[in-house]
């Protein structure tokens, strides 16, 4: 028979999460959910914004990063045929919203990254996603049922389908949890 110092047995004893009155209540397990990089994807919009109202206290909780990230969706111009193009200056004026996004909804103490792409929204998002391994996309739906669903299609849906990770889609409509 083994004999088993205090000390060995103490180390393979897991720790236990101990109550305000000092009793132990059983092992603590680490975390199952680790975010690093929360994608926030937003069109500018009031709506859009809400979902800021969850990637906020999930990055504090969790020690992540928010990346702000606006697709620009080229039009189609009927006249020319083929999708407008854009400039630098584009660019810079959107990064100048999401910074000002940052700096009016979001504490100091929670990193932040702002990106702009210009593409479908869905592959912007996608792409984005894949670049900075999101560990979850935090986005809004405007709801579209019937004809504007199928006119429309759902961006929200889109990423769902095809995103790399998980995807939290927050309603205009519905019972916050934040």
């Amino acid at each position: 028979m083994k004999t088993e110092t205090l000390e060995s047995v103490k180390a393979d004893i897991s720790p236990s999460t101990v109550t305000a009155s000092g009793d132990a209540v059983g092992p603590t397990a680490p975390p199952v959910i680790q975010l690093k990089n929360i994608l926030v994807p937003l069109d500018l919009s009031e709506m859009s914004l809400k979902s800021l109202q969850y990637a906020v206290p999930f990055a504090k909780q969790f020690g992540a990063k928010i990346t702000l990230l606006h697709v620009d969706q080229p039009a189609d111009d009927a006249d020319i045929g083929y999708p407008v193009s854009f400039g630098p200056q584009d660019s810079a004026a959107f990064e100048m919203q999401l910074d000002q996004i940052r700096a009016t909804k979001i504490p100091v103490e929670v990193p932040v990254d702002i990106a702009v792409r210009h593409d479908l929204i869905f592959d912007g998002v996608l792409e984005v996603a894949r670049e900075i391994r999101a560990d979850l996309i935090i986005t809004t739906t405007h709801g579209y049922t019937g004809l504007q669903h199928l006119v429309l299609g759902s961006t929200a849906e889109n990423i769902v389908r095809r995103a790399p990770c998980p995807v939290l889609v927050v309603r205009e409509v519905e019972q916050d949890f934040v």
